[in-house]
């Protein structure tokens, strides 16, 4: 198997780590370049970064030497693949200067999610959405390169469990409540002081991120842009004293009358990524559970490898249509985990640059034959 090189931006950073942690011993690709701030460029990686995850830094990694984080800048080799972890300010800046030199910018920063042109995906969800990549000045140029973003953490969540819904019944209006985990601010995050034994109610722009996400997210590409899905969404973002796992109430009211069965046939029957054997797709990105008290991040948020929305709780709304309890990992499906499927579906698509992939699956797989699955 011919694995592809791939480079980190933003490396040491929490989303940086969960970048490493995913793709080190990933099949497809291979990290043969980390890039961080000026202050750090030109070390050892291991004397870098601050290593805050709950398996070992790989010593390969350790060893690697940090580079620039501009392409005109860099010493080293830079590989035609970039994932992103970077903040949104410095994003806006250097995500373009990357796709411009011809690399494939695959992002978890909120700075390009809704410029008209830049894909916003959920694999699952809206793969159909990544040919619109091919419309960036970037990648009518010589370069080729462009830029494919995933979303903030609680929309990947929300759209999974919302997608096989919205397909058959359709929604008409939407009301979501977060209780968000601590890792989603990333590190050091919130002081302690400030949420233990508390819930913060205010999160700067996650409510309207959610909000104008979910719209493009489960929207439809008419071939030159995204129609946006015209429910109406309210959503309330909150900030809660749990380390990993998103917790989102949801009250729905659909399109049609609908029952319980069919929900629970809708979610059940959601794979919409299963023959394809991509290697960090869950089997079941939703998962019920008929547990009373359930979902809880402390039971439920490793779910699919931590890929996977769990739900719970479904009854009837008497206010809208039907209310349930949602809980996904916010650093791995919703952050680092789904720009590397993200990656996955790009090369499958014969998307990515240089040369195509080889598996014993047999990728290149057709553009049409994945987005219409």
């Amino acid at each position: 198997m011919e694995r592809r090189k791939v480079g980190i931006l933003g490396a040491t950073g929490t989303v940086g780590q969960r970048f490493i942690q995913l793709l080190d011993q990933h099949p497809w690709f291979e990290i043969t370049w980390v890039a961080a701030s000026d202050r750090s460029a030109g070390k050892r990686y291991a004397d870098a970064a601050k290593w805050k995850l709950d398996t070992p830094m790989p010593a390969r990694i350790a060893d690697l030497v940090l580079q620039p984080n501009t392409p005109a800048a860099n010493t080293g080799d830079v590989p035609k693949i970039i994932f992103a972890a970077l903040d949104s300010d410095i994003a806006k800046e250097l995500e373009p200067q990357f796709a411009d030199a011809g690399c494939a910018v695959i992002s978890n920063s909120s700075a390009f999610r809704m410029t008209p042109d830049v894909p916003l995906v959920v694999p699952e969800v809206n793969a159909d959405h990544l040919p619109l990549l091919t419309k960036q000045a970037a990648y009518t140029s010589k370069s080729g390169g462009y830029i494919v973003t995933n979303p903030n953490c609680s929309a990947i969540g929300l759209v999974l469990a919302l997608k096989p819904l919205e397909e058959r019944f359709g929604i008409e209006s939407l009301f979501v409540s977060t209780m968000q985990a601590v890792s989603g601010a990333g590190y050091p995050g919130v002081p302690s002081l400030d949420i233990l034994g508390n819930v913060v109610p205010f999160i700067k722009n996650e409510e309207e991120k959610l909000q104008e996400e979910v719209g493009k997210l489960l929207g439809s590409f008419n071939g030159n842009g995204i129609d946006m899905l015209p429910a109406k969404v309210s959503a309330h973002c909150n900030r809660v004293a749990v380390i990993d796992g998103h917790t989102e109430c949801v009250s729905i009211k659909f399109k049609k009358p609908v029952t319980r069965e069919e929900i629970l046939a809708a979610w059940a029957e959601f794979q919409p990524l299963a023959q394809h054997h991509l290697p960090t797709a869950p089997a079941h990105p939703v998962i019920f559970t008929d547990a009373p008290d359930r979902p809880q991040p402390r039971f439920d948020v490793g779910a699919g490898n931590g890929m996977s929305t769990t739900v719970g709780r479904l009854r009837e709304c008497p206010l809208l249509d039907w209310k349930f309890v949602l809980l996904s990992h916010n650093t791995l499906r919703g952050a680092a985990g789904a720009a590397v499927l993200n990656a996955e579906v790009l090369a499958k698509m014969d998307l990515l640059p240089g040369k195509h992939l080889h598996t014993k699956t047999g990728a290149g797989l057709a553009e049409n034959e994945l987005v219409n699955a």
